[in-house]
């Protein structure tokens, strides 16, 4: 917790977004400790509001109200109602609005000390609010009645404090407080109290922070503006999440680019590096390739005429011209019938020794003696 001399100087220590809750000192509210037949929750409000436009003499519009509960009877309740002039509470926040802060709730500190220091039963406290002496008295933490006394001395003291109780009592407010709370910075006053109240007051410190309450005395106008602040600061921190998001996916997708140009490049080094023998596989296979007819018994011409002569159908079946390359064969021959001659197509196709060809048998053309000459084309696979 850090003490400063104004509201200005509190001001320049904020940032942007900070939740402000702003306690407004007695002397700019108006409390009313109002009794009201026992109704719906929601039915106070409009009741409360009421009773504060008689007090105020500004318009409705122009004043702000909050109330709470003290405590609830069958047929009566007893309120704590307390209200601010919209222009006040703008001049005592004009440092906080200037720089662009606007409290999530504005209540009385008045009411926050009550709740920290007498959240149960009936209680006095006395304490400073800039030069003045401030006496409010709460009910279960609640606000009940506050005045600000002129006392300096024990003779004004006398004065002011036996006024206090009787206007407390006239407003139905039992003074027989079971507990005096006595600001700690008060202290020179305590025994001066004792002698006036016949009670010695408990000191009572600053509270770090005070507890939470329930008045909210911020005008509507702030509401909305303070909504739209939060609203425009969860959009800017979306579009910062969405570029942050968009910037790590654009790195990573920039990393996967250079991480791919660098296995294209090292993959590249490697095939430079092996080309000259890739190209002497390959130049050694074309060779291997080219000899393969002279130096591999399957494709020697005995062999392959051998294979042919097995798969004849029978001894009707001749070869009459056979034409051999370094990877095709050429069969002529003449069958007793067409039949045959497909027939020995097929088993050319099927023989074992012959399967390193592919063949290919042209339509037989019938001679004259009714017998079908024919032309096997075989290819190297």
């Amino acid at each position: 917790m850090r003490n400063v001399a104004d509201l200005k100087e509190a001001a320049g220590l904020l940032r942007t977004g900070d939740d402000i809750v702003l306690a407004l000192p007695v002397n700019a509210v108006i409390a009313q400790r109002l009794r009201l037949p026992t109704t719906d929750l929601g039915d106070f409000e409009g009741m409360v509001r009421l009773q504060v436009e008689k007090a105020f003499p500004y318009p409705p519009e122009e004043v702000t109200s909050d109330y709470e509960l003290i405590e609830k009877g069958e047929k009566e309740s007893v309120v704590s109602s307390v209200a601010v002039h919209n222009a006040r509470l703008n001049e005592i926040a004009g440092p906080l609005l200037h720089s662009g802060h606007i409290p999530r709730q504005v209540t009385v500190y008045a009411a926050q000390r009550a709740a920290s220091h007498a959240a149960e039963g009936r209680a006095l406290i006395i304490y400073r609010e800039g030069e003045k002496l401030v006496s409010a008295i709460s009910e279960n933490g609640k606000l009940s009645f506050t005045r600000t006394l002129d006392a300096a001395d024990e003779a004004e003291l006398q004065r002011d404090l036996p006024q206090l109780a009787l206007s407390a009592e006239l407003q139905g407010i039992d003074t027989s407080f079971p507990k005096i709370l006595l600001d700690e910075n008060c202290l020179p006053l305590r025994d001066a109290i004792e002698r006036i109240l016949a009670q010695r007051p408990d000191l009572m410190g600053t509270e770090a922070p005070p507890a939470r309450v329930k008045l909210n005395l911020a005008p509507e106008a702030w509401r909305k503006q303070r909504a739209a602040f939060v609203r425009q600061r969860e959009w800017r921190r979306r579009a910062l999440w969405a570029g942050g998001i968009y910037v790590g996916l654009f790195l990573l997708f920039a990393l996967y680019v250079g991480v791919i140009r660098f296995q294209v490049g090292h993959l590249q080094k490697l095939i430079s590096r092996d080309a000259p023998k890739v190209e002497f596989i390959k130049s050694t296979e074309a060779d291997w390739k080219a000899l393969a007819p002279a130096i591999d018994p399957h494709y020697y011409p005995i062999e392959l005429l051998l294979h042919l002569f097995e798969s004849l159908p029978n001894r009707d079946v001749r070869i009459t011209v056979y034409e051999q390359s370094a990877r095709n064969i050429s069969v002529q021959g003449e069958a007793p019938s067409a039949a045959l001659a497909y027939q020995f197509g097929e088993q050319v196709k099927k023989n074992p020794g012959l399967k390193d060809f592919t063949f290919t048998l042209g339509t037989p053309r019938i001679l004259p003696n009714d017998h079908a000459q024919f032309r096997l084309e075989g290819k190297t696979k």
